[in-house]
């Protein structure tokens, strides 16, 4: 059975690290970013939009240099990194806000509207953890020669 696993470990060592190392970033990022829309929203009075908006903006900041360094570990930037990092932010931070308030809207009907938004920013931040894992490995930082690849960008 030790055996199995460790083999299982070998295996999938690099994806397994990309993994940890993507956590500890999402986990400072996430932290960020929550007291930043939670602050806008909540103190501020901006909309739910806006206050998302402005924390998932300077989190991708904070996400690409640290992504791209620590997790990923891009050591040849080419000219295109910035914009598929962009986009697949753009795309991420679209899909998974805006399939999260209609989703909490209707679980949560009862609820004000403080409190479905609330949730519906938390959902989402869920929601875009895990698109923007995928995004970036498999299209941002992606590897050249396959999907899984060999080699970095150059």
């Amino acid at each position: 059975m030790m055996k199995k696993i460790k083999e299982l470990y070998v295996t999938y060592k690099d994806f397994i690290m990309e993994v940890i190392h993507f956590g500890i970033v999402g986990v400072a990022n996430t932290l960020m970013g929550l007291v930043i829309m939670e602050v806008l929203y909540n103190l501020i009075h901006m909309n739910y939009w806006l206050s998302s908006g402005i924390s998932y903006f300077v989190g991708s900041v904070f996400s690409y240099h640290a992504n791209g360094k620590l997790t990923f570990k891009v050591e040849h930037k080419d000219r295109w990194l910035p914009w598929r990092f962009a986009v697949n932010i753009i795309v991420c931070y679209l899909v998974a806000f805006g399939v999260a308030k209609p989703l909490v809207r209707l679980a949560l009907a009862s609820q004000s509207k403080v409190i479905v938004d609330n949730v519906a920013m938390v959902l989402g931040m869920g929601i875009f953890i895990v698109m923007n894992f995928f995004g970036q490995k498999l299209f941002v930082f992606r590897r050249k020669g396959s999907a899984a690849g060999e080699g970095q960008d150059k």
